[in-house]
């Protein structure tokens, strides 16, 4: 394919940024500029010559501007393929002119509804004449040029200097790949809108997924795996993917996803006390509350130290130094919070492979919002698990109703259940968890070894006794039989809170008031595979 020399360009932007610059590269190589409505405005204050749309088409703008590209002048000049003899002959007869550099960025839909604009408004800023421009230009990529990001102006000037005028075929190629992504994503985020705020429909009968890649990581779960990150391109919550990475490595495919659980965790308590938790492979190994960040992230740590090295660390909290001070006594991969004080910063620069991220903000734990995981052939799809049981609303199934302070351990124990992975068991004491027992093939099991990882914990620290004497155990679904429950007895827990709904139900109360435990009922189960 050969080179295209640019003799006349097509400019309709919503965005104007970088458009006074090209316009004047532009005519500097005596390129013809044709233009729209507010474009053809901005071109001639500049003092550049413009020419209407409507002298190429003989036809006024006109329907508030919905009609003005949408003309054979337009889109014969777009798609007519030059070295065709038959195209060549029609362009002739009709005196079609060709265009061989197209510039239009689209009306500003995902900005209108952001605003909350009117639906009126909304369905206004669907752009037509634009895509099609787009569509036309693209497919013609052989003999036109498409450009849709204003990012991309500096490269096409470039691309003019060095090849006297014109663009290679290797550029519009690439051009052209990039205009096809921009009328997708675009599609996809009317398409989002009419289905989820239009029409209200969790499942439409078509689902549209757009994302921008925002860096390519240095590999997958595995060395052998490649990945990279994505960023929804329309309206999206702050998380992870958008928070600012202040120092350290890389950021690798596992520390984004076990970042992500541990910000999905402390974001439970983003209106409560200052929190810490510890993730490690996408689970709790330690959570806690205390007076202050520093006081929760020691409780935090004794839960588990073995596992919180290498781990991940996210606050609810500013980082202060002395926080800072004690999570770089042992090795720590990522820590997420909303923000950090110079002095926690200073710390933290002396450990140049930690990553701190500051999301400046905790998502909101209640937030809507769908689930999408792919399987072989096809992808699963669900609304997030977002279910929240209030305190009033538990069922005391038992002879002996909970403490106040058992209640408050159970409830706590009852939220980070939901972020451990089936089957989940919990033992919190105080305001802090005692032993994590997470993704086991049984209940019974997760609940021995998070005693065991309390038996060492007391052991490491020269405890008395393991803190899950007198704690609250959770469990993320019922208790199929009674053997779980009883090994959450015998490890010391007084109170138990899961969600009832066993066949086995009655058996598992009586052996709960036989061992003197309290249990509340939640009706609500929080399987996380």
């Amino acid at each position: 394919m050969q080179d295209v020399v640019i003799k006349r360009a097509l400019l309709s932007v919503s965005d104007k940024a970088g458009l006074l610059e090209l316009g004047h590269a532009l005519a500097a190589r005596h390129v013809e500029l044709v233009s729209t409505g507010g474009t053809a405005k901005a071109l001639r204050a500049a003092g550049l010559e413009v020419k209407d749309i409507s002298d190429l088409t003989g036809f006024p703008e006109m329907m508030d501007g919905r009609v003005k590209t949408l003309h054979p002048m337009v889109h014969g000049g777009l798609l007519a393929v030059r070295d065709n003899p038959e195209h060549a002959a029609a362009m002739a007869e009709h005196h079609i002119g060709a265009i061989d550099l197209v510039v239009v960025n689209l009306y500003p839909f995902v900005q209108t509804v952001a605003k909350g604009a009117s639906r009126d408004e909304i369905i206004e800023n669907i752009d037509i004449g634009g895509p099609s421009m787009v569509r036309s230009a693209a497919k013609n990529h052989a003999f036109v040029t498409i450009l849709t990001d204003p990012a991309d102006y500096g490269e096409l000037i470039a691309e003019l200097e060095k090849n006297d005028g014109k663009t290679s075929y290797d550029f519009r190629r690439k051009c052209a790949a990039k205009a096809y992504s921009a009328t997708a994503a675009y599609d996809s985020m009317i398409s989002q809108w009419f289905a989820f705020a239009d029409q209200q429909q969790l499942f439409p009968d078509m689902l549209a997924v757009n994302g921008h890649r925002a860096a390519e990581l240095r590999y997958g779960e595995n060395p052998h795996q490649r990945a990279a990150l994505y960023v929804p391109v329309g309206p999206h919550i702050a998380g992870i993917a958008q928070a600012e990475q202040v120092q350290g490595k890389e950021l690798s495919y596992n520390n984004y996803n076990d970042a992500d659980a541990a910000l999905e965790l402390v974001a439970e308590f983003r209106d409560g006390p200052p929190t810490v938790v510890i993730v490690k492979h996408a689970n709790p190994c330690g959570m806690a509350t205390g007076a202050t960040l520093i006081d929760a992230y020691r409780a935090a740590l004794e839960c588990d130290s073995v596992s919180a090295f290498g781990g991940i660390v996210a606050v609810n909290r500013p980082l202060d130094a002395a926080t800072a001070e004690a999570i770089t006594e042992i090795f720590t991969e990522v820590v997420a919070a909303p923000s950090a004080d110079d002095a926690a910063k200073a710390v933290f620069a002396k450990k140049k492979n930690l990553r701190l991220l500051l999301t400046g903000e905790l998502p909101n734990p209640k937030r809507g919002g769908l689930s999408i995981k792919p399987i072989t052939g096809g992808l699963l799809v669900q609304s997030r698990d977002n279910g929240h049981v209030a305190d009033d609303a538990f069922t005391v199934v038992t002879k002996r109703a909970p403490s106040a302070q058992e209640l408050a351990d159970c409830r706590f124990a009852w939220t980070i259940a939901k972020h451990v992975k089936s089957n989940a068991i919990v033992y919190a004491k105080d305001g802090a968890t005692a032993g994590i027992g997470a993704g086991q093939m049984n209940r019974r099991d997760s609940a021995r070894i998070a005693a065991i990882k309390a038996i060492e914990a007391a052991e490491t620290y020269g405890w008395d006794a393991p803190r899950t004497i007198g704690s609250a155990v959770a469990s993320d679904a019922f208790f199929p039989f009674a053997d779980g429950l009883l090994a959450a007895a015998e490890a010391g827990a007084t109170a138990v809170i899961q969600p009832g709904g066993s066949m086995r139900d009655d058996e598992v109360i009586a052996a709960a008031d036989e061992a003197g435990l309290a249990m509340v009922f939640t009706g609500m189960r929080h399987f996380r595979h």
